[in-house]
């Protein structure tokens, strides 16, 4: 009876069990199948991980403190609310990239990861749109605080950057006087062998990551080939055959068009930077304010036209140039091999316009390049060799210099964005009042 209860016992209790086990499947499967507690959103100003939303756009920078490279620096992205959306760090060469959704932005640099002794001035806020070339530029160390500048120091400043624009005008268009003094061409394509030589820096700068100094040196070397392949391809056969001047202008209309819109379907339809010498500081020197870049580019430009004008009077070539361009008959019946010397100023005149192109780009453009740059550079060369004395080397010089000053002195009268219009108006008073130009002849124009 004892072993039976016992059984009996031991039956109920493992029903119990079962029971109990089905009761416990039965009722705790809705509760663990309900979703767990959502996470509270986070509070404005705090920072999000998130992989790059699907329409996600570029947004890129360099930190640049007046030419040291912040590497291993912050930048973040703020939206609309104030909460931090995306973090990058900077890294060589002080380049950050970010990937947003289209929409505004507050981008801003965080204070705890910069150098010691460094600041920034502000945030910057930004509409980041697709298809665009979304840039960002942080400025460093203080900010001015002061609202006014004199007269006397902007007129100051303003001569400055008269004198180093014309000295870069004249850089450029010493060739194109060159080339109208030994053939009588005016070449309206000149504009383009600018831009090719800035492109070719461009390109040997960015594309192939060599600085900037030695791929200018590589660019007046394309800038030479250029020329030579001008002239050799197009001018001397038209030379040959004895084609007019007035049909030779024709074509280098032709030429330029092409070779602007060739431009424009290689590089680029939006200006490009070159990878060196971005957000430069001023040097402040009394009323005097000028960056390093623009320094160099007026140091440069003066060492290379005086060097042209020794050349032209100390060497045989300059001589032989000199003797083409006053009377090239005379010249071919005392010995000179004439096509041969407008080879050599076909070359000349490349070089000094890829040059000049980058230096353009560098003083007058930010430091980027623009696929008709040279076109908007061509209206004052003219006005320049035309105030001075077309075919003249010298006389390009001053006028171009003195074009530079005429167009950056009217910036204090009028709206810096037609300031080019002045070169326009010199053009057509120097025709009508002087149309040989300060140092040209009359007989040379007739």
């Amino acid at each position: 009876m004892r072993a039976r209860s016992a059984v009996r016992l031991l039956q109920r209790t493992l029903l119990l069990a079962v029971l109990s086990s089905i009761a416990a499947l039965l009722f705790g499967a809705p509760a663990l199948a309900q979703e767990p507690t959502p996470t509270p959103p986070a509070a404005p100003g705090t920072s999000v991980e998130q992989a790059p939303p699907a329409d996600a756009v570029s947004v890129a920078g360099s930190l640049n403190n007046g030419g040291e490279r912040l590497v291993g620096v912050d930048v973040a992205a703020l939206d609309a609310s104030g909460a931090e959306v995306a973090r990058t760090t900077s890294e060589t060469g002080g380049r950050w990239t970010l990937e947003l959704s289209p929409g505004t932005y507050t981008f801003q640099v965080v204070q705890e990861t910069l150098p010691d002794g460094v600041s920034v001035q502000a945030e910057v806020q930004r509409d980041v749109q697709a298809g665009r070339s979304n840039t960002v530029i942080f400025s460093f160390g203080e900010a001015r605080t002061a609202t006014s500048i004199p007269f006397y120091e902007k007129f100051v400043r303003t001569t400055v950057d008269g004198f180093r624009f014309g000295l870069v005008i004249a850089l450029s268009a010493v060739g194109l006087s060159l080339i109208f003094g030994t053939t009588g061409l005016t070449n309206f394509a000149h504009g383009e062998l600018v831009t090719l030589g800035a492109v070719a820096a461009w390109f040997f700068n960015v594309s192939l990551g060599i600085q900037l100094i030695p791929a200018t040196v590589l660019a007046v070397i394309v800038g030479v080939a250029i020329g030579w392949l001008n002239n050799a391809l197009i001018w001397r056969p038209l030379r040959k055959r004895r084609t007019g001047l007035i049909a030779q202008l024709v074509v280098t209309i032709g030429l330029a068009i092409a070779l602007r819109y060739l431009i424009l379907i290689f590089f680029s339809d939006r200006s490009e930077p070159f990878d060196d010498y971005q957000a430069q500081t001023e040097n402040n020197w009394g009323p005097l304010s000028i960056t390093n870049v623009n320094l160099a580019c007026i140091i440069i430009s003066v060492v290379v036209l005086v060097g042209v004008a020794l050349m032209l009077q100390r060497t045989k070539i300059g001589k032989a140039m000199r003797a083409v361009a006053d009377n090239r008959d005379l010249a071919a019946s005392s010995g000179i091999n004439v096509e041969r010397v407008v080879t050599f100023v076909w070359c000349l005149g490349g070089g000094l316009a890829a040059l000049g192109g980058v230096l353009f780009g560098l003083s007058e453009l930010g430091g980027r390049v623009q696929w008709e740059m040279g076109f908007k550079l061509l209206l004052l060369m003219f006005a320049g060799i035309t105030l001075g004395g077309l075919g003249t080397a010298y006389g390009a010089f001053l006028g171009c210099v003195i074009v530079g000053l005429l167009v950056q002195w009217s910036t204090l009268v009028i709206n810096p964005d037609l300031k080019y219009i002045g070169g326009l108006l010199v053009l057509i008073l120097i025709l009508v009042v002087r149309p040989q130009g300060i140092l040209g002849s009359r007989q040379r124009i007739g």
